[in-house]
């Protein structure tokens, strides 16, 4: 879908990116430069329909090695916040031919806001609302190689959230709800063997998929 966006507004965010100064190795890092503004320019220059028209009239006369191409920005931004959002790590980087593990561990909170990576005109977040808050309850980990490994889950029993119910049924609220993490107990589960962790415990692992629930 094309829209035609006021360029002030385009690239603006529900807060402030500018704030967040996010700490390397960390998941706000990793969102911060996953919805970074880019230019494109040289061999990335945008193709302009606008800017062909009007330098060759309709398109339908024009042949395909004469489209006006020009510079332009990019960025990618959420125009639509979930109620459960997923998170997948890029854990594998290319090494010569080969494709090699990431192990480094990165950071991410009990509760993240992901107002700095969605767009000003965010779907389904009320008017005034500056911030779009989850609540973790699901960590997937993998230990191994590329070849071969284990995947294990720690998974937050909790009670239900009310707050999804009513979204779904009423639309978001412009009222501030919880913004502390859900309660409950956290399990580590490998197999058939479940034990019952600390929160430091799940927030130390090596997470490949981090799975959080809307709280704002």
């Amino acid at each position: 879908e094309v829209l035609t966006e006021d360029p002030e507004t385009a690239f603006c965010t529900l807060a402030n990116r500018e704030d967040l100064n996010p700490e390397e190795g960390s998941i706000y890092h990793c969102l911060y430069q996953f919805t970074r503004n880019e230019k494109l320019t040289e061999t990335n220059k945008l193709l302009c329909d606008v800017c062909t028209q009007r330098h060759y009239g309709p398109k339908n006369n024009i042949k395909s090695e004469r489209y006006v191409y020009t510079n332009a920005k990019k960025q990618m931004l959420i125009s639509l916040a979930p109620l459960v959002l997923t998170l997948h790590l890029k854990r594998f980087q290319q090494a010569g031919f080969n494709l090699r593990k990431v192990n480094r561990h990165i950071k991410f909170p009990e509760v993240i806001d992901l107002a700095p990576f969605c767009t000003v005109k965010c779907k389904n977040v009320a008017e005034g609302n500056t911030k779009v808050l989850y609540s973790l309850y699901g960590v997937v980990e993998h230990s191994g190689t590329m070849r071969s490994g284990h995947y294990t889950a720690y998974a937050k029993m909790r009670s239900m959230n009310n707050h999804l119910s009513d979204f779904v049924l009423q639309g978001p609220s412009p009222q501030a709800l919880e913004t502390e993490p859900v309660k409950g107990q956290w399990f580590h589960i490998s197999d058939t063997h479940v034990q019952a962790v600390s929160a430091s415990e799940v927030l130390s692992s090596q997470a490949y998929l981090l799975f959080y629930e809307r709280l704002l």
